[in-house]
């Protein structure tokens, strides 16, 4: 289920077992927006896709489509251009062109060779999920969570015609061999058969009690393969629309299937682990631990899993773990710098990462959390790090060994996210729903409430003084608040949506804070007023940090 695909790992095959670790080391610094110094991470991971002749692997995600040699592992491109999440990758069959389909709600058509924008597709009114190119690559099928499918002329770009007939999210497209027909697979149970020529509809299979996420043709075009929310891989009669055989022992949801090349293996994404079974008997082969999602390399020798931030690749023959590509990263949620500056914290998915500032290398991570970090904060004197973590308690590190020291439990509701240290590190300052709650740095025990937001405080920041801490919210505002009294100050209002971060200059005159509206917005700290807006993201920026000269400013979006 596509609309679900940035909390899922992708498995595929990939064509060869030489592929190395090692990275171009400036690729992450490719295509930055003006006045960025530099991008830490690659991106979350949503789709993968090989040339058709296995000599480059497409990566899609959150900051636009990585492209690698397959047999180096090296980075050739980096494709930006859409203003949201990539969903979805397809390869034109002569391998001269990609078809991304994103959250934007368009598709997009790149040169495979220059990774320059040839056209653009618009007409879907809600984000494309999946994205297939006809066998002889004059067509592009996309579906969308709108619940259509569109059909497009690849050399003019224009819209052809519209399936319509599902009733909730299309998930997934395919193409018959022979390109007579398109199976859609959708969030209303169904799978679909649609003539592709006159987009009338041919049959519809019914069976699934959940929604369908993936659809496959065999090699042959005899049978068609589908995933769905109800655990089950399904076997279906292509020509006749009758239920075949049902592939059981899934113990998640199915999110991807695919075919091998020569058509006997059938390759299944559930929950933790990818699966093999016999396309013929429907027989269990083997289990890959670890991944989800499938897609086969052209000659079908490997497997290439995608968990999380990583690329792994296995023996498709024996199950075998081969390598390990690295440097994908899930959403950063929250970014703060060392006091010398030379370290930057961040959180992302569980964990929280430690990156050397100068050169952009991981240096360590922050294990422990269940639940996504969506904080991190340093001490003054740089020496522990307090981490929150939704629906978890708060966590204090030491920041040289990255080991556990403390916990402050107690908050009455679930942690929102925010946490910042008082300017002598005697005072820690968290959030939980709508209040801020202060603690003993030392003795990890609560001190004081903050109480006024309307909605969820999602970002915490002491003066430099420490007399004043900063709190943003889910109600668009931005409330200023005596340390000492716990009394409300003022009230910064302009944003017109929710507060994700707020940070103080280092001279304590100016506030920054990040929103939902895509801003970040700088305040006079005395006069309470707006003084600046920067504008350049796309998305909702979830953390703001100044650089301990108060020269830069760092955003993580």
């Amino acid at each position: 289920m596509k609309n679900v695909i940035s909390f899922l790992t992708v498995l595929f095959f990939v064509s060869t077992l030489n592929i190395t670790t090692s990275f171009a080391q400036d690729s992450p610094q490719w295509d930055l927006p003006d006045g960025a110094r530099a991008r830490l991470g690659k991106g979350e991971i949503s789709q993968i896709a090989y040339s058709p002749d296995g000599s480059r692997l497409a990566v899609g995600g959150g900051i636009g489509i990585w492209v690698y040699d397959a047999r180096s592992g090296r980075e050739v491109a980096l494709i930006g251009g859409h203003t949201s999440s990539v969903n979805s990758i397809a390869y034109s069959p002569d391998g001269n062109t990609i078809a991304t389909g994103s959250w934007d709600t368009t598709v997009r058509l790149w040169d495979a060779h220059t990774a320059t924008l040839i056209n653009t597709l618009t007409g879907h009114t809600s984000p494309v999920y999946s994205v297939a190119y006809s066998p002889d690559g004059n067509t592009i099928a996309t579906g969308s969570w709108d619940t259509t499918v569109r059909l497009w002329d690849t050399d003019t770009a224009t819209h052809i015609n519209t399936l319509m007939g599902h009733t909730s999210s299309v998930n997934s497209v395919a193409y018959s061999p022979d390109g007579n027909t398109i199976a859609t697979g959708s969030n209303d149970y169904a799978v679909r058969l649609w003539n592709a020529h006159t987009a009338t509809l041919i049959n519809t299979l019914t069976g699934h009690t959940n929604w369908v996420s993936s659809v496959a043709y065999s090699p042959d075009g005899n049978t068609i393969a589908t995933g769905s929310g109800d655990d089950t891989v399904r076997l279906w009669n292509a020509h006749t629309a009758t239920h075949i055989n049902t592939l059981t022992g899934h113990t998640s949801p199915v999110y991807s299937v695919a075919y091998s090349p020569d058509g006997n293996t059938i390759a299944t994404g559930s929950g933790r682990e990818g699966h093999l079974w016999d396309a013929h008997t429907g027989t269990h082969i083997n289990t890959l631990t670890g991944h989800t999602d499938s897609v086969y390399s052209p000659d079908g020798n490997t497997i290439a899993t995608t968990s999380g931030s990583e690329v792994h690749l296995w023996d498709a023959h024996t199950a075998t773990h081969i390598n390990t590509l690295t440097g994908h990263t899930s959403p950063v949620y929250s970014v703060a710098y060392s006091p010398d500056g030379n370290t930057i914290a961040t959180g992302s998915g569980r964990e929280g990462h430690l990156w050397d500032a100068h050169t952009g290398t991981l240096i360590n991570t922050l294990t422990g959390h269940t639940h996504v970090v969506l904080s991190v904060a340093y001490s003054p004197d740089g020496n522990t790090i307090v981490s929150e973590s939704w629906a978890n308690p708060v966590r204090l590190w030491d920041a040289h060994t990255a080991t556990h020291i403390n916990t402050l439990t107690g908050h009455n509701g679930s942690v929102s996210s925010g946490a910042a240290y008082s300017p002598d590190g005697n005072t820690i300052a968290t959030t939980s729903g709508s209040e801020v709650h202060l603690w003993d740095a030392h003795t990890a025990t609560h001190i004081n409430t903050l109480t006024g937001h309307t909605s969820p405080v999602y970002s915490v920041a002491y003066s430099p003084d420490g007399n004043t801490i900063a709190t943003g919210s889910w109600d668009t505002t931005v409330r200023l608040w005596d340390t000492d009294t716990a009394t409300l100050i003022n009230t910064l209002t302009g944003h017109t949506r929710m507060v994700n971060s707020v940070a103080y200059s280092p001279d304590g005159n100016t506030i920054a804070t990040g929103s939902w509206d895509t801003t970040v917005r700088l305040w006079d700290t005395d006069t309470a007023t707006l003084i600046n807006t920067l504008t350049g993201h796309t998305r909702m920026v979830n953390s703001v940090a100044y650089s301990p000269d108060g020269n830069t400013i760092a955003t993580g979006s």
